[in-house]
């Protein structure tokens, strides 16, 4: 028999079975570069992977760094709040304290005026004598006056 391209069986034989070997070795060649190429790009994506895991830990280090020292800063700012609120609420005591002394001084200066027979608080309030000399206004009038004061007054204030 003829082959169609000419030549004997015998040769169509080893033709077809050296090519046969020829495609094995080309399939086999295919294999080990495919199976290379899968390696590397297996070692490529584990570093990837590892390069991204060690950027995570490097944010999370830096992060945790950060929120150490906002919490520091919120301690520090938080004692400045509560030393400020302590300032506050005594200097609002020694407001108040200071409005009843003042209240009461006025009280004391508006019995006196009554009791002075209406002096008014203009020209009248000079505590100086002609000569530039102090003039204690409490031996004015009524020297032997007892000043008048009760708990019950004193409590209000």
């Amino acid at each position: 028999m003829a082959s169609p391209g000419g030549t004997s069986s015998g040769s169509s034989m080893l033709q077809n079975s050296v090519s046969e070997e020829d495609l094995q070795l080309l399939i086999d060649q295919r294999k080990r570069k495919r199976m290379l190429s899968n390696r590397e790009s297996a070692r490529r994506s584990r570093l990837r992977k590892q390069k991204h895991l060690d950027d995570l830990m490097a944010q999370v280090a830096q992060l945790r760094k950060e929120n150490g020292q906002i919490m520091n800063d919120l301690s520090v700012t938080s004692q400045h709040y509560m030393n400020v609120e302590a300032e506050n609420s005594v200097l609002r005591a020694q407001v108040s304290e200071l409005s009843h002394r003042l209240q009461s001084l006025n009280d004391i200066i508006g019995f006196m005026n009554i009791s002075n027979g209406g002096f008014d608080s203009g020209d009248s309030m000079n505590f100086f004598d002609s000569n530039d000399n102090f003039v204690n206004p409490m031996n004015w009038v009524y020297v032997n006056q007892p000043i008048i004061a009760s708990a019950d007054n004193l409590l209000q204030y």
